[in-house]
Formats: structure tokens, C-alpha cells, sequence
């Protein structure tokens, strides 16, 4: 038999798991189980910040795509072609291309393992309000923003002077 391997199906964006349930649903009643290895769609957890609160959401990473690892028949390709919410697959020319194992890799571990990224929700001339830490109730402008780190530096009124501190995201909020 031959080894299932990892494709990239395009969806209509924002309908990846009615696609996914589509798909499941025809695999099932058309009885290709066998051909079907597994179906994800690729998400990972953000940390937001909403009304000043932290709220660990999960976000697509490929908003429009699924993964579906499967053996490629003419069936199986036709059954995945004609799901409702597929408009088909990624790959050149006629036939599907499917993805190497290193990509996958990537894909799936970005999608499971990674810890929650801090979504930056702050520009530079942003107006803040500093809520936690010895500087608590002063308020500043964003000169800097560091979404790797989820930093940002501001500029508080110290004295009547200006002066750069560096705060992270969840020690201020945006008034």
C-alpha cells in the first residue's frame, strides 16, 4: 500500500473547521477511511490583551488552509475536490503537491508546541496608562514596540521630564 502523505487543501478563509467537518463527513460516507490518515487545521494560542485583560485565544496560523494527510487516489483527490467549503488543492499544475516532511514539521509543531505569543496591540504614539509595577497610575507615549519579548518602551513623565522605561505588554493599557 502506499505511504499517506501530507497535502495543503484550500478553504474559504475563516471556514477551515466546516470544510474539516465536510471533509470527515464524506470520507466517512463515501467509506474512503483508509485513504485518510488525519485532517488539522493548523492553530496556535495568543495571548490578547482585551479591556486591559490577558486572554489566551487560538488563532489560525493559515487562515484559507487545511492539512490533510492521505493516499492519492483518484478518488480519494475527487472526494476532497468536490467537499463543500474546499476549493481545492495547493500545488502546481494539475496534480497536488504534497509537502515535505521538514515543512510539515514546522507546521505541526508550530501549531502544538510554541508557547502563546503576546499579540501587539500597541503602536508607536500610542497614549497608555502604566497598571501594575512601582510606576502604577503614570501614564506615557509608546516610542518602541517589541512583540518578540512583548515589550514596549515608554515614555513617562517623571519629575516633569520625560524618561524611556521599558514595560511589558501586560503592565499597561491603551487609554
Amino acid at each position: 500500500m502506499f505511504d499517506p502523505k501530507w497535502y495543503v487543501i484550500n478553504t474559504y478563509s475563516g471556514h477551515e473547521n466546516k470544510a474539516r467537518a465536510n471533509l470527515e463527513h464524506r470520507i466517512q460516507s463515501m467509506n474512503q477511511v483508509d485513504a485518510f490518515e488525519d485532517i488539522v487545521v493548523p492553530t496556535e494560542q495568543v495571548v490578547e490583551t482585551k479591556g486591559g485583560e490577558k486572554v489566551q485565544v487560538e488563532k489560525r496560523i493559515f487562515p484559507g488552509y487545511i492539512l490533510v494527510k492521505m493516499i492519492l487516489t483518484d478518488d480519494s483527490w475527487s472526494l476532497v475536490k468536490n467537499t463543500p467549503g474546499v476549493t481545492g488543492f495547493v500545488g502546481s499544475g494539475s496534480a497536488p503537491t504534497p509537502l515535505s516532511p521538514t515543512e510539515v514539521d514546522r507546521i505541526l509543531h508550530t501549531a502544538t508546541v510554541e508557547k502563546p505569543k503576546a499579540k501587539a496591540e500597541f503602536s508607536v504614539g500610542d497614549q497608555v496608562k502604566v497598571i501594575s509595577g512601582p510606576l502604577s497610575d503614570f501614564t506615557g507615549e509608546v516610542s518602541e514596540v517589541n512583540a518578540e519579548q512583548s515589550k514596549l518602551k515608554v515614555m513617562v513623565s517623571i519629575f516633569g521630564r520625560d524618561t524611556p522605561t521599558e514595560l511589558g505588554f501586560e503592565q499597561v493599557k491603551k487609554i
